[in-house]
């Protein structure tokens, strides 16, 4: 379980969340995005150009040393601000997304929908076939594509990451418990049916190629204990490439590539349970929220010292794409866990957001 209750945690609870400095410079350009013909391009702006604190920088980067980062990126208008590699990883190191490549499968689902191939209102059954879980029949069919982006199948969360039907267990109705499980996965076998392609296929074609995140990314395919779940590998440049197209509410250089009104939905609460989460998003900002292994709803926001408007893509072991709107930035930190393993928040979140914080005015 997440060890989320700190004395740091509960000081800032009693307030309400961060409020947003003001706006920073880097909302003086215009967006940029690099190139997606396998260049390596990409414009950068200094932080002495923007005005902000280059004596803060050295903190940051001691912080992230510390706790076990692997690669860190900030991203102004799509323009990298910061980029810092540790411990031998390289800008062309494939490092593991872990749960925060759930918000690619929500990204390749909307993109399906919105093609025409899948209804998310749907059945999952109707593209899979009946007997996916071992749920009496009658409670499977209750299990829709958009419950198992919201988290809310009512399937059984704490049997593990194996998603073989023997191991998904019926526990409540669909729509009535939110609950952070491994099932979502199903959804990517949902768009292979309904598209006739491979999932990797369908994928590249379109998401993965039409953003320039590198080829040489790949799925890594669970077996034994995590069998049937999917984690995504790559750079941390293409990590950043997908939020730089979140970040745009799903346009890339003047090409929609999925849907402004299905990713407003993705990054908006998504049921009346878990205020701070998405379509497999998490959201700040909110009044409360539940973490993964627990049912215990706790007060304030997620991650209180980080501006509110932040949504974002959160995996194992502390790898994130922090997502923020107000401020025109992306921020990308791949590594090994910055404590203890954890499932998607650590407190580690919001020290590093003070010290981002501490950057810019």
């Amino acid at each position: 379980m997440i060890q989320k209750i700190t004395f740091l945690t509960l000081i800032f609870i009693l307030f309400s969340c961060s409020t947003e400095h003001s706006e920073s410079n880097t909302s003086a350009d215009n967006m940029y995005f690099p190139p997606t013909d396998g260049s390596t391009t990409w414009e950068t702006k200094s932080i002495t150009d923007l005005g902000w604190n280059v004596s803060a920088v050295q903190p940051l980067l001691d912080y992230l040393q510390e706790k076990n980062s692997k690669s860190f990126i900030i991203l102004g208008n799509g323009r990298i601000v910061l980029e810092h590699y540790f411990n031998g990883h390289t800008a062309s190191t494939l490092w593991k997304w872990n749960s925060a490549g759930k918000t690619l499968t929500s990204t390749v689902a909307g993109i399906a929908a919105q093609e025409g191939l899948l209804n998310l209102n749907n059945k999952v059954s109707d593209y899979i076939g009946t007997g996916w879980t071992s749920a009496p029949l009658t409670k499977e069919n209750l299990i829709t594509c958009k419950n198992l982006l919201c988290m809310n199948s009512g399937l059984d969360d704490s049997l593990g990451d194996d998603v073989s039907p023997s191991n998904l267990k019926y526990l409540a109705d669909a729509g009535t418990r939110w609950a952070y499980h491994n099932v979502y996965v199903k959804l990517q076998d949902v768009v292979e049916q309904a598209s006739g392609q491979p999932w990797n296929t369908y994928f590249n074609t379109k998401l993965r190629d039409k953003i320039g995140m590198e080829s040489s990314g790949f799925w890594y395919i669970g077996t034994g204990a995590n069998l049937g779940l999917k984690i995504y590998f790559s750079t941390t440049r293409s990590m950043a490439r997908f939020g730089l197209l979140a970040l745009n509410k799903g346009k890339w250089n003047g090409t929609q590539i999925i849907n402004e009104a299905f990713l407003n939905d993705a990054t908006s609460t998504s049921q009346n349970i878990n205020q701070a989460y998405g379509y497999l998003w998490w959201l700040n900002g909110k009044s409360s929220y539940h973490l993964p292994q627990t049912q215990l709803q706790f007060s304030g926001c997620l991650i209180p010292t980080a501006p509110n408007d932040m949504f974002c893509a959160l995996g194992k072991d502390d790898q994130k794409i922090y997502v923020i709107p107000s401020k025109k930035m992306v921020i990308v930190r791949m590594g090994d866990a910055a404590d203890s393993s954890n499932m998607a928040l650590s407190d580690f979140d919001e020290v590093l957001w003070q010290k981002i914080s501490a950057l810019y005015p």
